[in-house]
C-alpha cells in the first residue's frame, strides 16, 4: 500500500515512470495534510487559558479533522486502484463481438468509478474548508499561518481531484452522468477558490506590519 511507504519512498514512487501514484493520489494527500494541520491548530488551542471560550469548539473539531485525515489517507490508495481498474479493462480480450462489448462495458463502468473517487475527495476537501476557517479565526493565533496552509492544501485537494474527475468524463458515453458531474465540479471549484481567498485576504490583512 502506498500509505505504508515512508515519505521519501512515496515521493520516489511518484517521481518514477509508473503513472500511479499520480495527481489524484496527490490531491488526496493534500486533503490529508489539510486535515492534519486543522487538527494540529485545534489541539494547540485546547487547554490554553486565552482560548477558554472556544474550548468546546476545538474539542469537537480536533477529532473530526483527524477522522477526515484517515479517510483522505485511504483515498491515496483508492485513486491509484481506480486507475489500475481502468487499465486492466483495456487488457481484456477483444477478438469477438461479445468480447468487445464486454470490454467496452467494463471500461465504461471502471471509468465512471475513476471519476467518482476523486469527486468524493473534492467534496470532502471542500466540506473541510469551513472547519479550517473556524480554527484559523478562533484558534491559537500563533498557529494561524498553519491554518492558512491547511486552507491552501484543501483548495489544492479540491482542484486537483476535480481535474481527475474531468479527464475521465470525456470518455464516458453516459452524457447525463458526465454533464451532472461536470456541473458539480465547476461549482465546487468556484466555491473552493472563493473560500480560500476569503480567509487568506483576511489573515494577510491582519498580519501586515
Amino acid at each position: 500500500m502506498l500509505t505504508d511507504l515512508t515519505v521519501k519512498e512515496f515521493l520516489n514512487k511518484v517521481a518514477g515512470s509508473d503513472p500511479v501514484p499520480g495527481g489524484g493520489s496527490i490531491a488526496a494527500l493534500n486533503g490529508a495534510v489539510a486535515s492534519a494541520l486543522a487538527a494540529m491548530v485545534a489541539n494547540l488551542t485546547i487547554g490554553k487559558k486565552k482560548y477558554e471560550e472556544v474550548q468546546n469548539d476545538m474539542q469537537a473539531i480536533a477529532p473530526k479533522a483527524e477522522g477526515e485525515k484517515d479517510i483522505f489517507t485511504t483515498d491515496i490508495d483508492r485513486d491509484s486502484e481506480a486507475y489500475d481498474r481502468v487499465f486492466s479493462c483495456f487488457k481484456m480480450p477483444k477478438d469477438t463481438d461479445e468480447q468487445k462489448a464486454a470490454r467496452s462495458a467494463a471500461i465504461q463502468e471502471a471509468t465512471k468509478y475513476a471519476a467518482q473517487v476523486p469527486m468524493e475527495v473534492a467534496r470532502r476537501a471542500y466540506a473541510l474548508m469551513p472547519l479550517i476557517a473556524e480554527v484559523a479565526l478562533k484558534g491559537n493565533q500563533n498557529a494561524v499561518t498553519d491554518a492558512c496552509v491547511a486552507m491552501m492544501s484543501a483548495r489544492n485537494a479540491v482542484l486537483g481531484a476535480l481535474l481527475n474527475v474531468r479527464i475521465n468524463l470525456g470518455s464516458l458515453k453516459d452524457k447525463d452522468f458526465a454533464n451532472s458531474m461536470q456541473a458539480e465540479a465547476d461549482e465546487l471549484e468556484r466555491q473552493a477558490c472563493a473560500r480560500e481567498q476569503e480567509l487568506l485576504q483576511q489573515i494577510n490583512k491582519d498580519l501586515r506590519v
